[in-house]
């Protein structure tokens, strides 16, 4: 069983004055999960940084920001055919680069929908279709939607796993949306789909006036009372095979350099103390 520990270039907002961030000699952070670029040059300069590193790399679609990230089900900033091809000239362009994988944000519904069961299926085809012809792996992160609508979660969880894995894809669990999405039921939800579980998003849940932002996992808010309890999610995880754990967070809350990596200590010397 071998877990690979990564960071997310949500970190730094993707933004490429930061990117050394991203790469500083933490010998646990192994891989890099980036996405959104600002442009072209923006991209370049972190394949060129990478390129000198030892670290592998997974995008999460979009690369570049003004790209398509929630549309491949239903219109919200393109059409689906449009975010399709998007999507597909991305995996073409990731293929020649060298990445791990692409994460695409499946399925995502912006509230309630009709027949959303045929909507899955309809996609994880065409998902399937483009990851068979260019042998790229695509991980599935199911998102909320609109006002933190839960939908696209719970139609994930009530769909069938044996057609899911009639399709061959792997998916993406991001904790802080499942939490919001499900609370109690998060861990039943999860552990229905270990066996296609491939990657893990890891960060906590801060509210700032009437909004949430992503902040960095850490063992004091087991039992602060002001967040999400997330130990024992964490360590059913850990008894997945193969997981690549992504640490998330935003800068809003401008985490010091020490507190973060006491939530990458937890991570390695108490959730995956058994992955030797």
């Amino acid at each position: 069983m071998k877990h690979i520990i990564g960071i997310s270039g949500s970190t730094i907002m993707s933004d490429e004055t930061k990117f050394n961030d991203l790469f500083r000699a933490h010998d646990q952070i192994t891989h890099i999960e980036i996405g959104e670029f600002q442009n072209e040059e923006a991209f370049q300069r972190f394949l060129a940084l990478l390129k000198k590193s030892n670290k592998t790399f997974g995008i999460h679609s979009p690369i570049y920001r003004s790209g398509s990230k929630y549309d491949l089900l239903e219109e919200l900033q393109y059409t689906p055919e449009q975010a399709w091809t998007l999507f597909e000239k991305e995996i073409q362009r990731l293929v020649k680069l060298g990445a791990q994988y692409i994460l695409v944000h499946f399925p995502y519904f912006q509230g309630s929908a009709r027949n959303p069961d045929t909507l899955i299926v309809q996609g994880l085809k065409r998902l399937s279709e483009l990851q068979k012809t260019y042998n790229m792996p695509i991980v599935c992160e199911p998102k909320l939607g609109l006002n933190q609508s839960p939908k696209g979660i719970e139609y994930l969880n009530a769909f069938p796993i044996a057609l899911w894995e009639k399709y061959g894809l792997k998916l993406c669990i991001d904790i802080g949306d499942y939490l919001l999405a499900t609370e109690e039921k998060t861990l039943n939800m999860i552990e229905k789909w270990k066996d296609h579980i491939k990657v893990v998003h890891l960060h906590n849940i801060e509210y700032m006036d009437d909004k949430y932002i992503w902040v960095p996992i850490h063992p004091s808010h087991e039992d602060d009372g002001q967040h999400y309890s997330i130990k024992e999610i964490l360590h059913v995880l850990s008894s997945y095979r193969d997981l690549i754990w992504i640490l998330e967070h935003t800068p809003h809350s401008n985490p010091s350099e020490t507190f973060i990596q006491e939530g990458i200590d937890w991570l390695i010397n108490d959730v995956l103390k058994n992955d030797k």
